[in-house]
Order: structure tokens, then sequence, then C-alpha cells
């Protein structure tokens, strides 16, 4: 499949148009951002291990009935996908409290819920992607009372199929983020990606943090942690 132009370029991929209009090549990057972008640096690495994960994620998550836009991985870096719509909900599950969730509501971070917490903020950098409800979302356009269900069950069984594979790995799964789009007909499908950038992941015995917070906490051994994260999946996989 041949990369024609950029269409877009982002904190952590560059997405290219291909012969075909409905498939795009994702190429992803080593930048790391956090705190909206005022942090920025470079994980070394980070993109050959999040295409990668991402990649194995989808295809595990597509088993157990998630449709994705993934089709094949195409380099270490580079992975031919279906071109989506994305819908303007960032979708966050928590399992346990960490990060803006601690702080925003006075909760001692590694409180573990009973219930896992489904949250939806509005994906638009310049309001600082903030927080809304179904409601909300429905009076933005930003997508229907059907979507809006099919995203939360979709969200909600992604939560399941991962908290049981991270935990066949010895990781923990604190939080995700996850996003979904729409193809040319419609169907919602998960959408970005899945990776140490986009969940929180503790080691089970040592509660060590292997994910993006070494980054935004300046913590260090990010690298390590991501590599770390790839091991396992890997090793589980074989």
């Amino acid at each position: 499949m041949e990369k024609k132009e950029m269409l877009y370029e982002g904190k952590a991929k560059k997405v290219y148009a291909t012969e075909d209009p409905q498939l795009l090549i994702v190429d992803y990057k080593d930048d790391a951002t956090a705190f909206n972008g005022l942090k920025k640096g470079t994980i070394e690495g980070k993109g050959i291990i999040n295409n990668q994960m991402s990649n194995r994620l989808m295809q595990h998550l597509e088993k157990v009935g998630v449709p994705t836009h993934f089709v094949r991985e195409l380099s270490d870096r580079e992975t031919l996908v279906k071109k989506v719509s994305i819908v303007p909900l960032e979708v966050i599950v928590r399992n346990i409290a960490a990060g803006s969730f601690s702080k925003r509501y006075g909760v001692e971070e590694g409180k573990v819920f009973t219930h896992p917490v489904v949250e939806f903020s509005y994906k638009n950098d310049s309001l600082g992607d903030p927080l809304l409800n179904t409601d909300h979302a429905l009076a933005l356009g930003l997508a229907t009372p059907e979507e809006i269900g099919t995203i939360e069950a979709y969200a909600r069984m992604v939560d399941d199929f991962l908290r049981n594979f991270w935990s066949s790995c010895g990781i923990t799964l604190v939080d995700f983020k996850v996003e979904f789009g729409r193809l040319s007909d419609g169907t919602i499908v998960l959408a970005d990606e899945i990776s140490p950038d986009t969940c929180r992941l503790w080691d089970s015995k040592t509660g060590e943090k292997l994910d993006k917070d070494r980054f935004r906490r300046d913590l260090g051994g990010v690298e390590d942690a991501y590599a770390e994260v790839m091991r396992r999946l890997v090793a589980h996989d074989q």
C-alpha cells in the first residue's frame, strides 16, 4: 500500500492518504507530550512499541466482539487502518483512582472502585478537553443517543478484556482513554491507539508505574517501562 500525501500530524502520529480513499496509513512518532501539550519531549522507541502494542491488542479485541479500525501492520511504525470520522468524545474508563480523578474529587490515588467509572470528555484541545455528560454530548451534536450507547458498551467491553489481559501479564490496569470513529456507513469502531501513552499500567506486585506518568511526573526510566510492558505482552502472546 503506497503512502500518499500527509493529511494530519498530531502529537503522537502522522496520518497519510493511500490510493484507496477508505484506507489510511498511520505513522507513530517518538514525540511525547503531556498537560495538553505544555510539556514536550521524546521517548526513544515509543512509536514502535505503541504501534505494535495497539495492533496486537486491537486484534485481540476484534475476537471478543469490539470492531476496530485496524487492517494490517505495514512496518515497525506504520499501520494500515480504515478511514474513520473521529467522534469528538474521549472515553476514559477508570478502575482505580489516579491522575485527574484523584485531583478533581480529592480521592487518594490507588483507591479501587467497586464499579468501573466511564467518563466522557469533549475532544477539543483549545478548551482543554472538558468533561461532559450524555446530555452535553447530545446538545453539542457530537453523537446520537444510539452512538453514545454503543460507544459506552464497547468501552466497557474493552475494559473487561484489558483488565484480564494485563492481569495475566502481572500488570494492573488503572485506567485508559480510547477514541471511536465512524466508518463511511456510520458503523462505530474503536480507533486511535491502546498503549502506555493512553493507559495507566502498574506492576501488580510492586505498584511501579509502567506508563506515560513516568514522563509526566519526571520519574525517569520511561523507555524501560514501555519496553517492559511490550516484553510482557509479547511473552503472553507466545
